[in-house]
């Protein structure tokens, strides 16, 4: 296999980033932190870029080394339980593409996601989100296919009872 140069790596990595980031804002919560996650990834992802042969994996390999990075720092902090992030509210995810209302119900959506147990937020984010399926998630995140369709289904629940819904109900919405 033919090695890939540090300007495609590099290309590949940029246009990673708003994914990269949405995760890195899944596991910690705050916008600042988010940022220095991300930037911490990347510093490791170009030291390792010796690691990476194909274009197409280098998103999945950016939120791999984050989880791993987000991870590392939690041992090395000692911080062992998973919170409510109410630091999230003040992060801008909208967008000039879609409606007002819809700015709002996401914003409304990712408020209430931020308040999920770290291990479900990061499901959330990856499958709902960014599109992963389960079986890619659990390889990302390291964990068996059933832990993450339970620990989905327990996030919706959780959510549609925020949002005022039936489980089924905010599963359509949550799709859609």
């Amino acid at each position: 296999m033919e090695k890939i140069s540090q300007n495609e790596l590099r290309e590949a990595m940029v246009s990673s980033l708003p994914n990269l980031w949405r995760f890195a804002m899944s596991l910690c919560g705050r916008a600042d932190m988010a940022d220095d996650l991300v930037q911490d990834t990347c510093i490791r992802a170009l030291e390792r870029s010796h690691q990476i042969y194909d274009l197409t994996g280098v998103q999945r390999w950016l939120i791999t080394i984050c989880r791993s990075v987000w991870y590392n720092e939690r041992r090395a902090q000692a911080v062992r339980q998973s919170k409510s992030l109410d630091g999230a509210e003040g992060a801008s995810l909208a967008s000039e593409l879609l409606s007002a209302e819809t700015n709002i119900f996401f914003a409304e959506v990712f408020t209430k996601v931020m308040h999920l147990p770290e291990a479900q937020r990061s499901v959330v984010v990856l499958v709902l989100v960014e599109g992963y399926t389960y079986r890619e998630t659990a390889e990302i995140l390291d964990v068996p296919i059933g832990t993450i369709m339970s620990r989905l289904s327990s996030a919706r629940a959780k959510l549609g009872q925020h949002l005022g819904e039936t489980p089924t109900q905010s599963r359509k919405r949550l799709e859609k």
